[in-house]
């Protein structure tokens, strides 16, 4: 069975007090034995600090981004490896906020995840529609082409060692989120185009659902068959509503 994951991204969010404050009281609540993975995405400047308070804690720290390319002159942006040597074991490729805002393209998320898999990093893959496409019905074309990028750069091979998440783009920040039918309909999609090229890996690899999770949604979603969890955002800084999420993934198993 695959072990569920929830993930807090904190976007542009946090202070050295918040951070502490939030980090404290989930380290009081979450219990370590649960059979479920649980992990914070903080800003690029709070990594260290973060996985210093948690060194040793049950809960995995990862970055919210990752330059695509090793070293050099790439003033602003992040390495991989640099992201591994401060403790970091996982990264998120592809956030909608970074193709929409930032204009990264299917083949720039690829190399990203190339790039993340290569210093060892984890990368959570997200892959989603917006409103209008999904309007036009092209939501299996578009996450399909998505994913796509990424498996003819690397190959399904890579997926033994990566995350998926299907993040409706209308649904994320919102205060909407898919059904749990239209969630399970698109990682359903998602695993089935994994299946097709290696069986095995397609049905051990985790998606999970991004779009506006909370308290009350998550056992819903948590309990299709093809959920293994959630990408979670703005709940992810309120240690309360975090924690019931979590309950809700560690219920499911």
């Amino acid at each position: 069975m695959r072990r569920p994951m929830v993930a807090g991204n904190w976007k542009m969010h946090g202070s050295e007090a918040a951070n502490s404050a939030l980090l404290s009281e989930l380290q009081m609540r979450l219990q370590s034995q649960w059979p479920i993975d649980v992990a914070v995405f903080p800003p690029f400047v709070y990594l260290a600090d973060v996985v210093r308070r948690l060194r040793g804690d049950a809960m995995l720290v990862g970055a919210q981004d990752v330059c695509a390319e090793a070293a050099g002159a790439f003033t602003g942006e992040v390495a991989a490896s640099m992201l591994r040597d401060v403790g970091c074991t996982l990264v998120i490729v592809g956030h909608s906020e970074r193709r929409r805002r930032y204009h990264e393209d299917d083949a720039l998320v690829a190399r990203k995840f190339g790039a993340a898999l290569a210093a060892g990093l984890t990368p959570v893959l997200c892959v989603g529609e917006t409103i209008e496409e999904r309007e036009a019905e092209r939501t299996e074309e578009v996450i399909a082409r998505q994913l796509d990028a990424v498996l003819a750069m690397h190959s399904i091979e890579a997926f033994e060692r990566a995350i998926l998440a299907y993040e409706p783009v209308w649904a994320i920040g919102t205060g909407r989120n898919a059904t749990p039918a239209q969630a399970q309909a698109v990682h359903a999609f998602l695993r089935r185009r994994l299946s097709d090229q290696n069986a095995m890996i397609g049905g051990q690899t985790r998606i999970l659902y991004g779009g506006s999770v909370k308290a009350s949604n998550a056992a819903e979603l948590f309990a299709m068959a093809d959920v293994d969890g959630g990408l979670v955002g703005g709940a992810a800084l309120v240690a309360d509503e975090f924690y019931q999420i979590c309950a809700a993934a560690a219920a499911r198993h």
